[in-house]
């Protein structure tokens, strides 16, 4: 478990350094940060149309694609502000098409490293935990290496992370043999097709893709919306902190969540996340002072942590077992695919007064709690809580 832990850090490190990478290379190169959001948007939009096919691919695919995603990342690093607008632009259309593997991907094969039961649980709650951590170390350690090498050369170590990563894969993962409990061979487009029936159909999964892709949408456009927030209360910069203190939140509700001795219903954990965070941003929107505002995105990240930990041991345990990979992959995809219009949507709505944005945010997590419940409500009764059976 502990290579698997590595792989996935080193992969996703890589995958949440790229958006800071591309703005300050893009910025380095052509004095503006434009290409580097156009470029970024490249990268993004091909997820959720990946997400299929990749989920239908054999997990021993997976190094190929990881290195397929390190070396889009190495061509980046020299063609943004070089080479024309469109080879650049397919460059990460290429790579961002690899995405969901790091994305999901790597989180399906969790199952197959840890028993059932709460050493399940205890190894999502630590993939959940890594996610995190990736999240906070990857923006320092690229803003680190830009200020001292040059942006070109971080986003060079992000794609030999990624490469490390594609490396150790073949020897983090065992993947047992299992014809008997596989289907008959029905093609790829099948596969790929019964990946979103088996999303839609199985009512866990449908509540927790419905969720989640739903708070994303405000996630999404919450760096933009803190940034606003801290310039209008005369705390310039103030943004990346309550960012980053949101992330720490994050991790150690992740972390957390790894810990827990007495066992929660992953459904009841998924709603108490999304309403928690909720309740924390809309009181963060409410706040006159800046300082007040750190405490409550901290309490909003912890809230938030827990939620991926949940959503990725429901993914685990109700989705059919051959279709787990495209399932992991899908909903990922969709979350990503949710954040992306989120972000669109609060530049679109910039000139609108950053508390109104944050409080959009929030209601859309607590919609995302109320929708959770009203659809859990309508499945059959849960296997068991976080530390339990499997279904």
């Amino acid at each position: 478990m502990s290579r698997y832990l590595t792989t996935a850090f080193l992969a996703r490190l890589a995958e949440e350094g790229m958006a800071v990478a591309l703005a300050l290379l893009a910025l380095h190169r052509t004095g503006s940060a434009a290409q580097g959001a156009f470029v970024l948007t490249a990268w993004m939009a091909p997820h959720v149309l990946a997400a299929p096919l990749v989920g239908a691919l054999p997990a021993r695919w997976y190094g190929a694609a990881l290195g397929i995603f390190a070396a889009a990342i190495a061509a980046l690093a020299v063609t943004v502000g070089h080479a024309p607008l469109p080879l650049t632009a397919a460059i990460a259309v290429a790579g961002g098409s690899c995405g969901p593997v790091v994305a999901g991907g790597l989180s399906s094969l969790v199952a197959g490293l840890a028993p059932a039961g709460r050493g399940r649980t205890r190894a999502y709650g630590l993939d959940a935990t890594v996610y995190n951590a990736a999240s906070v170390a990857a923006p320092a350690t690229v803003g680190v290496l830009a200020a001292f090498a040059g942006p070109g050369r971080a986003m060079l170590a992000l794609a030999a992370s990624a490469a490390a990563a594609a490396a150790l894969l073949t020897t983090a993962v065992r993947q047992p043999p299992s014809p008997a409990r596989t289907p008959p061979r029905a093609g790829l487009t099948a596969g790929m097709t019964a990946g979103v029936t088996a999303l839609w159909r199985v009512p866990q999964l449908r509540a927790v893709t419905a969720a989640t892709s739903l708070a994303f949408l405000g996630v999404g456009g919450l760096t933009t919306t803190t940034v606003l927030l801290a310039e209008e209360r005369a705390f310039p910069g103030g943004g990346s902190l309550l960012m980053t203190v949101f992330a720490l939140g994050a991790l150690a509700g992740a972390l957390a969540t790894a810990r827990l001795r007495r066992p929660v219903p992953p459904g009841r954990l998924v709603t108490m996340a999304l309403a928690g965070t909720g309740v924390a941003l809309g009181a963060a929107a409410l706040a006159p002072s800046p300082v007040l505002c750190l405490p409550l995105y901290a309490l909003a990240g912890l809230c938030d942590g827990p939620l991926l930990s949940a959503t990725l041991r429901i993914r685990a345990d109700h989705a059919p077992e051959h279709l787990r990979a495209q399932v992991f992959t899908l909903g990922a995809g969709l979350k990503i695919t949710a954040a992306a219009c989120g972000a669109a949507l609060v530049g679109l709505l910039a000139a609108l007064p950053p508390a109104l944005l944050l409080t959009w945010t929030a209601t859309l997590h607590l919609a995302a709690a109320a929708l959770h419940t009203h659809l859990a409500r309508r499945t059959v009764p849960a296997s068991g809580p976080v530390g339990g059976t499997t279904a």
